[in-house]
């Protein structure tokens, strides 16, 4: 039988009030408030940011003020940039690319809360996956949603909210996003 842990990482309905999922929150609430007190150049940064994403590449800045619910459903690449008030909610797991940039104020949820008002009264929801791929670059204040992947060598405009997928090497925009034209050789 899963954990309840285990559910919310296979995209499974779990409740969040499990004891495994608090310690979890609560281990990685407690290295966000640490880093709201750090800049990117503070001796102390490098080893809190990456007990909180473990396996962050030295060459990947993520830059305080930063949330997250856990910390080790997010994996970044290489060369990726995290601008200032990201918020990313790993619930589900969170997997950013090789050489990607991320605006200030970006949020990347992947919980998604019971349709049936009854049903989100308890303490449950589904977590789903969110996948950005190499070399894309989201610009300041994008929210992407459950479920949401975006593909590589993409640009999404300020601003814009992602409720579905975005293929390879597309510019999107808007509330919803929707693709406004191909990039490159595409």
């Amino acid at each position: 039988m899963k954990t309840e842990f285990e559910k919310m990482r296979s995209c499974e309905l779990y409740r969040f009030d499990d004891k495994e999922i608090l310690a979890s929150l609560a281990h990685a609430k407690d290295l966000c408030r640490r880093l709201q007190t750090m800049t990117i150049n503070d001796d102390g940064y490098r080893a809190v940011v990456e007990e909180l994403i473990p396996g962050l590449p030295a060459s990947s800045t993520v830059c305080p003020p930063f949330h997250c619910d856990h910390g080790n459903g997010i994996t970044i690449g290489e060369n990726v940039f995290v601008n200032y008030d990201a918020v990313m909610l790993d619930g589900g797991s969170i997997r950013i690319g090789n050489n990607v940039q991320i605006g200030p104020k970006c949020q990347l949820y992947t919980p998604q809360h019971p349709i049936d008002h009854v049903a989100r009264r308890e303490p449950q929801e589904t977590a789903f996956p969110i996948t950005i791929g190499d070399d894309t670059w989201l610009g300041g204040g994008v929210v992407v949603c459950p479920g949401v992947t975006i593909g590589a060598r993409c640009i999404i405009a300020a601003g814009s909210v992602v409720v579905r997928d975005i293929p390879d090497d597309c510019l999107a925009a808007g509330n919803p996003a929707v693709v406004k034209k191909r990039l490159g050789n595409a």
